[in-house]
């Protein structure tokens, strides 16, 4: 398991405000509270880990096979996906008053009695056994297992994508770090970030005709979430400027070379050299705080939280672990990724391939939203919901097979047609099960090299 692309644990943010007596006599207040628990417990056994998350974790492994191993091994195979069956969990009691203690004790022996039993065990109530009490016992076996049920039995969601552990999940495999609310109320506090601006410019187009995400997030919370990101961004940028600008000054000043130099050198060295902190302006390999599409990468983790505070550290955490080339200046991590669109469909579905490049329809063209947001780009948001479930399990560099799988998905109305750019304007709704399958089932395909640029391209 932590050889896949996806990255490390979690530690849940605090809470805002401490629960009140009555609250903490709630059935509904125990449970949440002994979900939180179960996340930290689960957290704390990282802690003689590397802090790095499951994906960057699984990532290194794999280099270190690859190293030990011949140079035509073929990518990790990701479980076959079973036939699954619909079948519908009837709706749990904990919400009900429980008039009698002693009853309530038997009860919950009884439901530990039966967690222990994994024949009779529904696999959902494992996963969400998982993330509410920890692992129990082999804990790399217990990720194996936690990413395999997200696979094959998805997680438990209503019809608008909503589900009580996804996000849990989402920060159990990015090993997100314990990080007190104030944390996030002090970046807020400070006002207006230098992004601000171009932030402003695009959040109100955010999913703006998808009335599941304008109904639970509003633009506020978007301001907000990603004028905070544009702050942790700069004042990252001013760190890493600070230390240079010191090991620049040690160098003019107390280096070998240069204290016994001409005038005349030491001018030629120059001034240390600075960058603009404005995301967007910012070019090459230096980091910006902000690019336009970061709005929409955004906009599931708000819809999935359950607080600002826990889609600000997953956010955090995605941005600048999985995928920190897509938030450059020059964006190089999207288009490394749009040329893997064209290599990858040309290795899955040759002819398909060829007709779209005698087109001159090359990935830059149409897929560009669709790999810098991960698909969130194409309704439905549920759909969105359950691919990014796929791309936490097994790495986000997944995502591109994503996409040819939307293309494979139109194949026959792509080669019929004399024009295909106009049918790749928008792609059509979104048909997670299907694109996950796609995906799973045709990794085997891509050579061992083609594969590690997958998963290094958004580095």
């Amino acid at each position: 398991m932590t050889n896949s692309p996806i990255k490390h644990p979690l530690h849940l943010p605090a809470s805002t405000a401490a629960p009140t007596e009555h609250q903490l006599r709630s059935p509904k207040s125990s449970r949440g509270l002994r979900k939180l628990h179960s996340a930290h417990q689960l957290s704390s056994n990282y802690a003689a880990l590397n802090t790095t998350s499951l994906i960057s974790q699984q990532r290194q492994q794999q280099q270190q096979r690859n190293t030990s191993a011949s140079h035509t091994a073929p990518p990790p195979q990701i479980p076959p996906l079973p036939i699954l069956s619909s079948h519908h969990r009837t709706r749990s009691n904990s919400d009900a008053v429980v008039p009698n203690v002693a009853s309530n004790a038997s009860t919950s022996r009884k439901m530990t009695a039966a967690r222990k039993s994994p024949a009779s065990q529904d696999p959902r109530d494992e996963l969400e056994g998982l993330v509410r009490q920890g692992p129990q016992g082999d804990l790399q076996a217990k990720l194996a297992r936690l990413r395999y049920l997200v696979l094959c039995e998805g997680l438990l969601a209503d019809g608008d994508g909503m589900s009580q552990s996804r996000i849990y999940v989402w920060l159990i495999l990015l090993n997100a770090p314990a990080m007190p609310t104030d944390s996030y109320l002090d970046l807020i506090r400070r006002g207006a970030s230098p992004a601000y601006s171009k932030i402003r410019n695009d959040t109100f187009r955010t999913l703006a005709t998808n009335p599941l995400f304008k109904r639970r997030v509003s633009e506020a919370s978007l301001i907000r979430l990603l004028n905070a990101i544009a702050w942790k961004l700069h004042d990252a940028k001013i760190e890493r400027l600070g230390d240079s600008t010191k090991v620049n000054a040690a160098n003019e000043l107390g280096s070998p070379e240069l204290q016994h130099a001409s005038t005349v050198v030491k001018h030629a060295q120059g001034p240390p050299t600075t960058t603009a902190t404005d995301g967007s302006e910012a070019g090459g390999t230096e980091p910006g705080i902000y690019v336009q599409g970061m709005n929409v990468l955004c906009a599931p983790f708000l819809y999935a939280a359950r607080s600002e505070a826990e889609a600000f550290v997953a956010f955090h955490l995605f941005v600048t672990r999985e995928c920190p080339g897509y938030v450059r200046g020059a964006m190089d991590g999207v288009h490394k990724g749009l040329a893997l669109v064209d290599k990858c469909l040309a290795i899955i579905d040759p002819k398909l391939s060829a007709y779209l490049q005698s087109k001159h329809m090359k990935a830059e063209l149409y897929a560009f939203a669709s790999v810098l947001t991960m698909c969130a780009c194409t309704p439905p948001l549920p759909e969105v919901l359950q691919i990014w479930d796929f791309l936490f399990a097994y790495g986000p560099h997944l995502n591109i097979l994503c996409i040819c799988a939307q293309l494979v998905i139109m194949r026959e109305t792509l080669l019929t047609s004399p024009s295909p750019t106009k049918l790749l304007r928008a792609f059509p709704p979104l048909q997670a099960k299907l694109i996950i399958e796609f995906a799973a089932s045709n990794l085997r395909k891509i050579p061992a090299d083609v594969y590690e640029e997958l998963v290094h391209h958004a580095e």
